[in-house]
């Protein structure tokens, strides 16, 4: 029997895996930069399946129509909301400012986005049996790459390599409480998780195709940006798929 101890080490465990996604952007040093299309195209496949795969269709499948409007209208404009703000609070202009920008939005969105995910795991782990293991797989694997994108952003940035690493795993950080509040009371939670789902994959859509898409395809080499989008996109389909997911 799943005990909170239980749900609190598994939880934790994911947070640490978006942490590892940080390791080889921190390891690459100079090299991250020279790859830069091909990473800006990876980060834009990844999100966007993970939006649609992970996310938008789940709460489809799972939700009201009503609640997926809500859910989609506020992961919306919870984004414009915050590039409003953040373009009010980070002034000027230059690579600086909108690398800054970039970094905060990519970084509150899977912030964001990671509480309904610890809803699911929590949900999974009061359910048991084998949908458990295969959440908490998913979900722990899904994270590193989010890591990954996390530390990008954060390196173009200017930031050192302990705030990549600090930033990326504190994106996760919400799973903890959401998977203990789903395991509690798994039963409101599933009245809310399609629109929780919803407003993270409307959200972190919206980040890829306004401000990711249009970065990658000023790159210096579209083609390569190109590339690896359909390297990203093609492992999160395949992972999907292996999981069970699609």
């Amino acid at each position: 029997m799943t005990d909170a101890l239980d749900v609190l080490v598994v939880a934790t465990a994911t947070v640490l895996a978006t942490g590892l996604g940080a390791l080889p952007v921190i390891a690459s040093g100079a090299a991250a930069e020279r790859l830069r299309p091909w990473l800006d195209g990876l980060v834009i496949g990844v999100m966007g399946v993970a939006a649609v795969v992970g996310l938008l269709r789940p709460a489809f499948q799972t939700g009201s129509p009503p609640a997926i409007a809500v859910g989609i209208a506020l992961g919306a404009g919870g984004l414009w909301w915050a590039r409003r703000a953040l373009r009010h609070h980070v002034p000027g202009e230059g690579d600086a400012p909108e690398a800054e920008r970039t970094a905060l939005l990519a970084f509150g969105v899977l912030f964001v986005h990671s509480l309904p995910e610890g809803l699911a795991l929590g949900s999974a782990l009061a359910a048991q049996g084998s949908v458990a293991t295969l959440v908490a797989v998913a979900i722990a694997i899904q994270n590193i790459p989010e890591g990954t994108v996390t530390a990008i952003a954060l390196r173009r940035a200017g930031r050192s390599p302990a705030v990549q690493l600090g930033a990326a795993t504190l994106t996760s950080v919400p799973q903890i409480p959401g998977a203990l509040l789903a395991w509690l009371a798994v039963d409101l939670v599933a009245a809310i998780l399609p629109a929780s789902l919803a407003a993270a994959g409307a959200a972190m859509l919206l980040l890829v195709c306004v401000d990711l898409v249009p970065q990658g395809a000023h790159a210096s080499s579209p083609a390569r940006v190109v590339g690896g989008a359909v390297a990203g996109a093609a492992a999160m389909i395949a992972l999907a798929v292996a999981l069970g997911g699609t």
